[in-house]
């Protein structure tokens, strides 16, 4: 893997497929507690890109993967790993971009494109409705519990399911905890500004995805997205052929 230092010194590893194709680069990010290899490697995703002709760059984002693993809550947040992006493609000398993000990586895409023009086509997956709740007062209890799972000296004292599922995926990710609770605190609470993200979009969501729960009410908010419901959920969804196919097809 190949690495650059963002705009705080964090330290942000990537790779790289097909890098002298023809064509607008695509650039992917994965999802919470994930890493490229997990979101974008094994499930095919990048296999199909590449094999279509498309320059691929996956990056593991901030304390996740091989990068840069802070244990401080303001080394992280959706918005800082916005940033990473468009340091990457600084460091590439890109001029156009299309970038796809997924669950966590997908509020990370959105924040993103609403910032950088850089960024021609954006599709998102693994995320719904609560997509436009971010800013609501609820959230912040949400996140402590999230990063107390995280940081529990014994799983069986998590008594919520889904956060007990989100502390066995950490650990069977071998993920740093403590990088993972301080991201847990830093998730993304505010407005994104929708109305700024211009960009043809394309939102995929699984079928049976909890966290992606009336996708339709965020294609609405967007002002040029299209929709794809795929089999599956949060996890399957991603491996499913109808995911690839719809990402190959919107890409072009």
């Amino acid at each position: 893997m190949k690495s650059f230092t963002s705009f705080d010194g964090v330290e942000i590893r990537y790779r790289q497929w097909n890098s002298r194709a023809k064509g607008v680069p695509v650039i992917l990010q994965h999802g919470y507690i994930a890493n490229a290899r997990v979101n974008w490697i094994l499930p095919g995703i990048v296999f199909r890109l590449t094999i279509t002709g498309h320059r691929v760059i996956a990056l593991d984002a901030r304390g996740h993967g091989r990068s840069d693993r802070p244990h401080d809550t303001a080394s992280y947040g959706e918005s800082r790993m916005a940033q990473d992006i468009s340091c990457l493609i600084d460091e590439l000398g890109l001029e156009e971009v299309d970038l796809v993000g997924y669950s966590m990586g997908a509020t990370v895409a959105l924040l993103a494109a609403a910032e950088d023009k850089r960024i021609r086509r954006l599709i998102i997956g693994g995320i719904g409705a609560h997509t436009l709740s971010l800013g609501g007062s609820h959230h912040g209890q949400v996140k402590k519990k999230l990063a107390a799972a995280l940081l529990a000296t014994n799983r069986r004292s998590i008594k919520h399911p889904a956060l007990l599922a989100f502390r066995l995926f950490a650990d069977f990710m071998r993920a740093d905890r403590n990088a993972m609770a301080a991201q847990a605190l830093a998730f993304h609470s505010k407005k994104i500004p929708f109305e700024r993200i211009t960009n043809p979009t394309l939102i995929i969501a699984g079928r049976n995805d909890p966290l992606a729960i009336h996708p339709e009410k965020l294609q609405a908010a967007l002002p040029d997205a299209q929709l794809c419901i795929t089999p599956g959920n949060h996890t399957t969804a991603l491996m499913s052929l109808r995911f690839k196919s719809a990402l190959v097809k919107f890409l072009g």
